[in-house]
């Protein structure tokens, strides 16, 4: 694939510069494209130079494309104040940025970070799978006897991305075994997350991104495909994109499930105000619906994300389609992984990564739009 180091279109006001976060799990080489299509996106959009890389960032006019969330005291000495800075979102602490929030400790005696929110897993108790955060060995057992009487459990490293080491377990043996292959100190900074595991499971897409004067509200699935391993891995997302945010979303009239996400995702992203120092221009909230041991259908927030992600390339398709023409309110639009060696492709396929990943084997990554409208329907295909 072909280095994109910058580019200067004549008189640019300003400079849109993808990075790596401090800290940040290194990205596959299809990854990195992905992230430089969408920052190069932006930089179209707001008439900016596009730039790879820190490197010499000084000056006015800057905008950043990190790829992971960043913590306050890295934001401010890239002069990073507000979400009109960048793309993504700045967190206080660095266990903030990791599905661990999502969930309560056990109880008033187990151990936690002394900035941790005992407010916030209450907040969001109702828009959540049950579940609980731990911080110690200690706690997981305990939280690991009170969950599991519900049935098996889904054990979650805060810290591995793309659903790597997470394992479904059925009894406490099961999370003492498991408890032996993870540090201390990440179990002790970062925590352990314990969730009630569902089967059948669906999972959605709801969030909403702003980028200058143009805000969107989306929702939609996610895909999964097989990897050049054999393994199921996430392939995508398919979005609904509308301009406005999270009311343009209710004004849908979106059937029971998909309304119930939405305002998930909507309760999580508002508890979010009691993390002082937040903000996100980005607000992503995977969602997941199916049914528990016991039968019950459930639907839960299950992981936030403020930073680029999977579905991003689908998200500036349709707010460089929206800022194009002021007059189209919805635009349906897919970002796509295929693995293997792919030969056909939709018709007006964005590729952003066609060839041979060293990490991943032969991979497509690419954003088709197939439709945009000036009216929004009023009800959503069930």
């Amino acid at each position: 694939m072909t280095e994109h180091r910058g580019t200067q279109p004549s008189e640019a006001k300003g400079t849109v510069i993808a990075f790596s976060a401090p800290g940040c799990e290194p990205l596959y080489a299809h990854e990195r494209e992905a992230m430089a299509a969408v920052a190069r996106t932006i930089a179209s959009l707001k008439g900016f130079a596009f730039q790879q890389g820190l490197g010499n960032s000084g000056g006015n006019g800057l905008y950043f494309v990190p790829d992971d969330s960043l913590l306050a005291p890295d934001a401010a000495r890239l002069g990073i104040n507000g979400p009109q800075d960048l793309f993504g979102g700045v967190v206080p602490w660095r266990f903030a940025m990791t599905k661990a929030i999502t969930h309560e400790v056990v109880d008033g005696l187990a151990k936690r970070p002394k900035e941790w929110s005992t407010g916030f897993g209450r907040t969001v108790s109702a828009a959540v799978l049950p579940g609980y955060t731990v911080f110690s060995r200690h706690d997981a057992l305990r939280a690991a006897e009170r969950l599991l009487r519900l049935g098996p459990a889904r054990l979650k490293p805060p810290l591995s991305s793309r659903g790597q080491d997470q394992h479904i377990v059925r009894t406490v043996a099961d999370v003492e075994r498991l408890l032996e292959r993870y540090r201390f100190l990440d179990l002790d900074e970062c925590g352990l997350v314990l969730e009630a595991d569902l089967r059948e499971i669906v999972t959605l897409s709801v969030g909403r991104t702003e980028i200058d004067e143009i805000r969107v509200a989306y929702y939609g699935t996610q895909r999964t495909t097989t990897d050049n391993a054999g393994q199921s891995v996430y392939g995508g997302s398919d979005l609904i994109v509308v301009r406005g945010g999270w009311e343009a979303l209710q004004d849908l009239q979106l059937p029971r499930a998909l309304a119930l996400a939405t305002a998930q995702a909507k309760a999580y992203d508002a508890a979010m105000a009691g993390y002082p120092g937040f903000f996100a221009s980005r607000r992503n909230y995977d969602i997941g619906q199916g049914v528990d041991s016991s039968g019950t259908w459930r639907s839960g927030v299950l992981e936030a994300s403020w930073r680029i992600g999977g579905s991003s390339t689908a998200e500036l398709a349709a707010i460089k389609i929206m800022k194009q023409d002021p007059a189209i309110q919805l635009v349906r639009a897919s970002a796509v992984k295929a693995f293997g060696n792919t030969s056909r492709l939709p018709v007006k396929a964005d590729i952003h990564f066609q060839g041979e990943d060293p990490d991943d084997g032969p991979i497509t990554r690419y954003t088709v739009v197939t439709h945009a409208t000036r009216e929004p329907p009023r009800k959503a295909a069930d």
